[in-house]
């Protein structure tokens, strides 16, 4: 199957000369969750960073439906309908719910043609409708709702502009276990509308289990990569010691 988003021999870092991944090569199919997985520190965040132009590669390209968008302008990203629904927040916390929910639906409204006042409306209805908890605080602040319900409005916003890709980083850190498992049926409704997932989650047994294809990372490099079933059976035994688990 021909990748949605190709990450060819990419390698970046935050200091000039020092690259924190090093020859990346990920491919991440269309209509499919594929999991990433390593320790602490091994460049799982900064791989998405630099697939959204935070981070400009310093070798290496990326390819997203064959069009190069190497070092794009993280502004431009959604335009490719790409979401990022980062580890910290990225919500107003000043504004109301509906607000930050609406506000990347503007931007593609300035930017693009075809995206009418009705179709915001009806884009808006319908997210209500797969997350109705925020219909009732449409009007609150957004710094004023609990974690869980922060997570919930991140995941709302993405969903509001049908992303054909969304690169999801530690969704359920910090989350009381009952929200997490909100979570991952967010990340569930988000594979049934045939979105791209690339997933990162501390929880590396539930990543095995919801992806298609997993890439382990250790030390800004890919070590391993396979099937779930090629996690669930001979697992590489330098990935059990790297993430202490027994499959």
């Amino acid at each position: 199957m021909t990748a949605l988003l190709s990450l060819q021999d990419v390698s970046a870092g935050y200091v000039a000369d020092i690259d924190i991944l090093r020859g990346i090569d990920v491919s991440i199919p269309p209509g499919a969750i594929t999991g990433l997985i390593g320790l602490n520190g091994a460049g799982k965040s900064t791989i998405m960073k630099t697939i959204c132009g935070f981070l400009a590669p310093s070798a290496g390209t990326i390819e997203f439906e064959g069009e190069n968008i190497t070092a794009i302008a993280p502004h431009k990203v959604i335009d490719h309908r790409i979401s990022y629904i980062p580890q910290e927040s990225s919500l107003f916390n000043y504004m109301s719910v509906e607000t930050n929910l609406m506000l990347p639906l503007e931007h593609l409204a300035r930017r693009k043609i075809g995206l009418s006042k009705a179709d915001l409306s009806e884009r808006l209805n319908d997210c209500f409708a797969k997350f109705p908890l925020l219909k009732e605080r449409r009007r609150t602040k957004a710094g004023d709702l609990s974690g869980g319900q922060q997570k919930m409005v991140e995941f709302a916003k993405a969903y509001m502009t049908h992303p054909r890709l969304c690169l999801i980083d530690e969704p359920s850190i910090g989350l009381a276990p009952k929200v997490a498992e909100e979570v991952y049926q967010w990340i569930n409704l988000f594979a049934a509308e045939k979105m791209a997932i690339l997933l990162v989650d501390h929880n590396v047994r539930r990543v095995v289990k919801m992806s298609s294809y997993i890439y382990v990372l250790s030390l800004g490099k890919i070590t391993a990569e396979g099937k779930p079933e090629d996690f669930a059976g001979d697992l590489h035994e330098q990935v059990k010691a790297w993430l202490g688990i027994n499959f």
